[in-house]
């Protein structure tokens, strides 16, 4: 771990920027049990804030390695009941923090990648993202190095490089890491407000190996680094954040996409993934490894393989500018330029909150226990929005952002 100042530092940065602590509140925190030290640092912050009881959970990726090899199938994905009843307590209002950075990517490697990828608690996922949907906590998603995840980067455990990594992509190197933070937070959401200006009508993607088109929704608006939950508290749900995305309409998706960088998914990194759509579907997926991974994600119910949001990410990105593959979702997608296959984003969708789930379905917007992220940006791709009457306007060429 690096400096007790550092940790507090950060800690403060996720609770007062991140979660946005409010007195007061209950707070979740979920993390590996090598990121005790970090999650202390947390714990000490969210009360500094102000919080009425914290309670963290600590998930050990060796136990669950244990329950991949062991379990029958159909019980991979259950969700104990007493983890859900867990969310429960914070589904008033209350926040969540959830601390990632694997402590060992190798650690499921010999293992049959079908049970890896279906090795997930289905029900409790598909209730955080009802929660996350519903705006119901302010929460947010940060990371703490390991010396496994610092080896998968490095080849060595070096983790303080990759601490002084992380830490250049949360500003913590800025004089006033908060201020810093809200001044970014200002010019995602211009980017956001210029997109929607538009009202493009569907977004292409053109470069080796790709040839997509995804259709946007009437109601889709295009969103970026800080959220807002049903009661009005403001949250930066990712640290970093380097995005603006929206979500597509479920039906309209056809082509061909390349992903530009490795994907962790499930305690696995799958290579050079691949995806083939039509009507909306992934009816094709190939990739060089970890491919059974991949097709036991998608296999998690009938919305999994539609599309759920697509995200822009330039090369103005610190993550991007770090040169490092992090193998951590988190930190990669902000490198990037992104699409996620499962769960749509509904708060990126007018109105979609009064719908129903079968309104939802009927109006484009998909539905899934799953949502995973997976990078396409590359200095190769072309990103165009295109409108109504199939105008294309450049957005993205390369890494360089085009809109005024």
């Amino acid at each position: 771990m690096p400096s007790q100042e550092l940790l507090n530092s950060y800690a403060k940065l996720v609770v007062q920027v991140g979660a946005n602590v409010e007195a007061g509140q209950p707070v979740a925190i979920t993390a590996y049990v090598e990121h005790a030290p970090f999650v202390r640092a947390l714990v000490d912050a969210a009360y500094e804030a102000g919080a009425r009881y914290v309670d963290v959970q600590y998930a050990d990726e060796y136990v669950r390695r244990e329950l991949i090899e062991h379990v029958d199938e159909e019980l991979l994905d259950w969700s104990p009941p007493w983890h859900i009843e867990r969310l429960r307590g914070i589904e008033d209002r209350g926040a969540a923090i959830i601390v990632r950075g694997h402590p060992d990517l190798t650690l499921f490697d010999g293992l049959d990648g079908d049970r890896v990828g279906k090795a997930r608690p289905k029900d409790l996922t598909a209730f955080w993202l009802r929660l996350v949907n519903e705006r119901l906590v302010n929460w947010t998603i940060v990371a703490c190095p390991t010396e496994g995840w610092a080896g998968r980067i490095f080849g060595e455990p070096d983790v303080e490089r990759l601490w002084d990594a992380v830490a250049t992509t949360v500003r913590l190197d800025e004089q006033d890491p908060v201020s810093a933070w809200t001044e970014h937070v200002a010019k995602l959401k211009a980017r956001a407000a210029a997109l929607n200006e538009r009202r493009f009508d569907a977004i292409r993607y053109r470069g080796p190996g790709t040839d997509l088109t995804v259709g946007l929704l009437p109601e889709s608006r295009w969103l970026g680094a800080d959220e807002e939950t049903a009661w009005g508290r403001r949250h930066c749900a990712n640290l970093p954040t380097e995005e603006v995305f929206t979500t597509p309409d479920r039906r309209r998706a056809d082509g061909t996409i390349r992903s530009s960088r490795p994907l962790a998914l499930n305690g696995s990194v799958v290579h050079d993934l691949e995806f083939r759509l039509e009507g909306g579907r992934i009816v094709d997926a190939n990739a060089s490894s970890g491919l059974e991974v991949v097709l036991g994600d998608l296999d998690t119910d009938a919305g999994a393989r539609q599309l759920g949001e697509i995200a822009l990410v330039d090369g103005s990105s610190r993550v991007d500018r770090t040169g490092i593959t992090f193998f951590e979702t988190l930190f990669d997608e902000n490198a990037a330029s992104h699409i996620a296959w499962g769960q749509a984003i509904l708060w990126a969708v007018e109105g979609a909150s009064e719908l129903s789930p079968e309104e939802r379905l009927e109006a484009g917007i998909s539905d899934s226990a799953t949502h995973t992220d997976f990078m396409v940006g590359s200095p190769e791709l072309e990103i165009d929005g295109l409108a109504q009457d199939g105008t294309a306007v450049p957005i993205l060429r390369g890494t360089e952002w085009q809109l005024d």
